[in-house]
């Protein structure tokens, strides 16, 4: 039990008043059963509603949707704490995650679209022609949603202390935080289970709309109230910085330049790796839509980016005003920073009632972010390794109760690796997208740019950045959870390669093993580059077609294969099915 306790006083942030509120109370509990509502109404009848929302979202609904799937506890609550605590280098989290989206818009939104499958797994074995490939995604997009949602249990269960007040002991063994981290996951896998991904994206709408008003509206108020801004606070907060020191306002003050490449570099390919955010373009009518919606997702998500520098200035001068200083022996601890924006509302001395807004913002973002991830997770297992490889006769009921059954387990490990977290909700959410960046995003790119990419040089890279980015999380984040270990293991590989930014140094080798063993073996089949040319053709397609189905329809082709060209009824047939059958007989 002194165990639990010393943890319960380092998770739990010093100064929240941390008690049971009536009116926010009220507010969260009639928040989680409208999601509910939303969840049962837009129940799931079939596989289609389940993983891809029947292909029926419009550009501005699917932009909510990316906002809020996109905008997790990480961007609400973690972005400010990581700028309140590392000042300028905390920027590197608006750079990188909002980067990322052009290259999502310029090259992957609108070609995946047209490809067209339910999964990032299913993109990836398809177009490699390849279970293998399609088990290591899956395994790959279990774990991102794995390690991704501990950062979003964490923010849930410390804005959930502020409104519900301290259990410990409700649950034997478990303290205040750990009993609200469980509390928390058990609503948010139930909503989950029910719904899938029509009523997910349904409720993300909703859900965006709650924590985006949330934010702003919060900001505008605790800046007006002190003084702090009048008109614009995303503008006039550069007043402050002066105030709240070097620490806050000097670049690379706190972390190396090194580091800052390292993560933004990783923040930025990691988003275009992303298997719950790339999902989002297979929920769409059109390629024109997937186009559009991300321009809208981008447009929602830079409302609160544009504003959480803002939050992040507030909070620390307000905590240095009220609390003690923010930086120095001991200053603001890490739990504080990432309540740092409920924080600014409490000690701006606003009703419970309005601080409870604030907050439920944040349980609104990281449930909204979960179901993403479960989504996505959920998918991989049942549709990609149980529908593809172990049971390819499964009826659809047999597809969604084991996708029921896998947001449960993830539910599960997400809840006990969340009661212990390793680091704080920025850095969780960063070691999943160092493992996108490392290991999906090159099978994306190169799958979708170069038709030449194959199915042994998809393993090689693959099997290559998985393996790289777990050596430097072994040696940094494996420790924490062995008592007699002292992370880093190696602090010449925590320097050079570290955790959160090892996309660095993995992405550029997987992209060179991918394109020599592609080089070094045989070229995919004529009918897999026939549908790579499909993903690039201005003509338009249906909203339940893809370019497999165009390419198998005889449909016109936009380049020639070889100099050579390739007709509209596919006269190259005989030479595809003969290369198509040698290329399935070497499959694994």
């Amino acid at each position: 039990m002194t165990g639990a306790v010393l943890l319960q006083e380092s998770l739990l942030p010093e100064a929240l008043d941390i008690s049971f509120k009536l009116a926010p109370s009220i507010l969260v509990l009639a928040m989680l059963g409208l999601f509910l509502t939303i969840g049962f109404v837009f129940r799931v009848a079939d596989t289609d509603d389940m993983w891809v929302a029947g292909r029926s979202i419009g550009n501005v609904e699917n932009g909510m949707a990316i906002g809020a799937n996109w905008m997790s506890a990480a961007s609400y609550l973690g972005m400010a704490a990581s700028i309140a605590l590392a000042g300028f280098y905390g920027l590197v989290y608006v750079v990188g995650w909002t980067t990322g989206y052009f290259i999502l818009l310029i090259f992957l939104a609108a070609q995946l679209r047209r490809f067209g499958k339910y999964t990032a797994p299913d993109f990836v074995g398809d177009r490699f022609n390849s279970d293998t490939a399609r088990a290591i995604a899956a395994v790959t997009t279990f774990l991102i949603g794995f390690v991704y949602a501990i950062g979003q249990a964490k923010g849930m269960a410390l804005v959930g202390l502020y409104i519900f007040g301290d259990y410990g002991g409700l649950i034997p063994g478990l303290d205040g935080y750990q009993v609200m981290v469980v509390a928390m996951m058990v609503v948010t896998v139930g909503y989950l289970t029910l719904s899938g991904m029509l009523g997910a994206t349904k409720n993300q709408a909703v859900q965006y709309v709650i924590l985006i008003l949330a934010f702003i509206i919060g900001l505008f108020v605790v800046g007006y109230t002190n003084g702090y801004s009048t008109v614009l606070p995303q503008l006039e907060y550069g007043a402050l910085i002066n105030q709240l020191g070097s620490e806050f306002s000097e670049p690379f003050a706190s972390s190396s330049y090194y580091l800052w490449v390292a993560t933004t570099f990783s923040l930025i390919f990691g988003t275009c790796g992303l298997p719950h955010v790339l999902v989002r373009f297979y929920t769409v009518e059109t390629e024109r839509t997937a186009r559009w919606s991300t321009v809208w997702g981008l447009f929602f998500i830079c409302i609160l980016y544009w504003s959480a520098p803002a939050f992040a200035a507030f909070g620390t001068d307000l905590y240095s005003q009220n609390v003690g200083a923010t930086y120095g022996d001991p200053g603001m601890t890490s739990a504080a920073s990432e309540v740092i924006v409920v924080l600014a509302a409490q000690l701006s001395g606003l009703p419970d009632w309005f601080v409870g807004i604030v907050a439920a913002g944040g349980i609104a973002a990281a449930i909204a972010t979960v179901a993403g991830l479960f989504i996505a997770g959920s998918s991989a297992i049942s549709h990609d390794i149980y529908m593809n490889i172990i049971n390819e006769d499964a009826t659809q009921r047999q597809q969604i109760l084991v996708g029921r059954l896998s947001i449960v387990a993830l539910g599960a490990l997400t809840t006990l690796a969340a009661l212990n977290p390793a680091s704080s909700i920025a850095a969780l959410v960063g070691y999943a997208f160092s493992l996108a960046g490392s290991v999906l995003f090159p099978m994306f790119f190169l799958g979708m740019w170069w038709e030449n990419a194959n199915r042994q040089g998809a393993l090689a890279g693959m099997t290559t950045g998985l393996t790289l980015w777990s050596v430097p999380m072994i040696n940094e984040i494996v420790p924490t959870y062995i008592g007699s270990l002292e992370a880093p293991l190696s602090a010449g590989l925590a320097q050079w390669m570290p955790a959160i930014g090892s996309a660095l140094i993995t992405l550029p080798v997987v992209f060179v093993v991918t394109i020599v063993v592609s080089m070094a073996t045989d070229e995919p089949s004529l009918e897999t580059k026939r549908i790579v040319r499909q993903c690039h053709s201005p003509e338009p397609m249906g909203q339940q077609e893809t370019a497999e189905d165009v390419v198998a329809d005889g449909g016109e082709e936009v380049a020639t294969d070889g100099g050579r060209a390739v007709d509209d009824a596919g006269t190259d047939g005989d030479h595809t099915t003969d290369e198509a059958t040698d290329d399935a007989a070497t499959e694994e």
